[in-house]
């Protein structure tokens, strides 16, 4: 694709790395045939390329974002799809997010839709104040009909019950079983210690029974995603930076083999943390060895070995890969893999490729697409009538369970079930 960029927008470092993602594109439309929202839409606004051209015009000509733009770009799920499709290698991730700072700084959105982003940035990524607000949830939900129709899905999705906090979750080192094999940390993240304390719970179990040092360390938290997606770059550099400091302490502190993510969404993002910060002198280096460090609790436990199953399996799991995983950080085979290996009989979902509709906060800010794409790919995985339903991401985790009776659960708490940890709660 051609551009016209000036030197002095160029002389930007976002700009550039635009300019060179713009230039990559050679207009070819195998985008538009895996991305969810053009598939459902038709609208050539509403698939990668169309993006491609409305943020091409708006960055080259510097004008602020229009509601045209907004309302394509906001609509766009980041699953990441296209990427995994493109033949010409274009980085949309990182396109699509400087367009949604550009979106944040330039354009000023109806009230409503102000307040409701800023409440789940504020909430979010802080446990106490968003356990807090879901109790509020959970105790409006049966008058949900008397709330603004934009506010009705984030009381669909608050839990029927509140799980306790759990303990695992605060600051300290969980010992090896045996002899010491490695030295990992552990992001204990926001939503999930929250929504489903359990699977920070088997993520220790089962690292520390396959001989892995356990480091929750201070001051880590958040890992700056859910702020970064909604454009809000100085909040996510923020919470980034904290986790940056924190996993460099334990670095110095001790050594590190592995920063383990068990969250995709979570993970897709810290592997990016080197690119955030590649022009801050400040930050680049320790930015870019934490990135170099992370890795899903999949890829570490198929690097470690999977100990033989303490029990026999056999259920029927549909391995729903999160986009986060499969399009964000290339990770397919290792999950599918170590259920097997576990005992499990695993089953191919058809249209794997597809977005579950949940993407952070996709769900909340643009229920009926979310919704649409949920039912769709529930469809998908009932038609291979699985016993159980396993994913790598909290999100998805959530977002299937609104739709289906069939149990959803984390795809490490079945490793750690087969290996000789509890009976996932979820199962029932």
């Amino acid at each position: 694709m051609q551009t016209h960029f000036t030197l002095a927008q160029l002389a930007d470092p976002d700009t550039s790395e635009a300019n060179r993602i713009l230039r990559a594109c050679v207009h070819c439309g195998f985008c538009t045939a895996t991305c969810p929202t053009f598939v459902l839409l038709g609208d050539e606004l509403d698939s990668p390329r169309g993006r491609i051209y409305l943020i091409k015009d708006m960055l080259e000509n510097a004008r602020p974002a229009t509601e045209r733009v907004v309302k394509h770009v906001d609509r766009c799920l980041s699953c990441l799809s296209c990427m995994t499709t493109c033949p010409s290698g274009v980085h949309y991730m990182h396109l699509v997010d400087h367009a949604r700072a550009h979106i944040e700084e330039t354009y000023r959105r109806p009230w409503l839709d102000r307040w409701l982003r800023g409440v789940l940035a504020l909430l979010i990524p802080r446990p106490a104040l968003f356990r807090f607000a879901l109790v509020g949830a959970t105790l409006a939900r049966p008058f949900a009909s008397l709330f603004p129709r934009a506010l009705r899905p984030l009381l669909a999705l608050a839990p029927a019950r509140l799980k306790a906090p759990s303990r695992v979750d605060t600051p300290q080192v969980f010992a090896a079983e045996g002899a010491r094999r490695r030295r990992v940390a552990l992001l204990a993240g926001c939503a999930q210690q929250v929504l489903e304390p359990a699977i920070n719970e088997a993520t220790v179990r089962l690292l520390t029974r396959h001989g892995c040092e356990v480091v929750v360390a201070r001051g880590a938290g958040c890992c700056g995603s859910l702020a970064h997606h909604l454009g809000k770059t100085d909040a996510s550099h923020t919470q980034a930076k904290a986790n940056i400091a924190a996993w460099t302490r334990a670095i110095e502190g001790g050594g590190l083999d592995a920063i383990v993510i068990n969250a995709s969404g979570c993970g897709t993002t810290v592997k990016d943390y080197g690119f955030m910060f590649r022009a801050d002198p400040a930050w680049a280096d320790r930015a870019a060895r934490v990135s170099a460090l992370a890795k899903d609790i999949t890829e570490v436990m198929a690097d470690l070995g999977l100990r033989q199953p303490a029990t026999p399996m056999g259920q029927a799991v549909a391995y729903h890969s999160a986009c986060s995983m499969q399009h964000g950080q290339g990770i397919v085979e290792q999950p599918k893999a170590l259920l097997t290996s576990a005992g499990f009989a695993v089953k191919d979902v058809p249209e794997g490729h597809m977005c579950c509709g949940s993407a952070g906060t996709y769900n909340m800010l643009q229920p009926q697409l979310a919704t649409q794409l949920r039912d769709r790919k529930l469809r998908n995985i009932e038609s291979v009538a699985p016993d159980i339903i396993a994913t790598g991401n909290i999100g998805c985790i959530t977002q299937l369970a609104t739709g289906t009776g069939i149990p959803v659960v984390h795809t490490v708490e079945l490793l750690d079930w087969a290996t000789g940890g509890p009976r996932p709660a979820g199962l029932g």
